[in-house]
């Protein structure tokens, strides 16, 4: 067992970053998404 794996840095679950990567960039990609939408629907 390697030095890293006895004492991490961040305590949290691998899972639970996941979910919050994936949900920051799918809400960033719906903003994008929806600021476009409205530019088209005004011209």
């Amino acid at each position: 067992m390697n030095e890293f794996e006895k004492d991490p840095q961040s305590k949290n679950l691998d899972i639970a970053d996941s979910i919050n990567g994936f949900t920051f960039s799918f809400l960033f990609f719906i903003i994008i998404f929806a600021i476009g939408v409205t530019i088209s629907v005004m011209h």
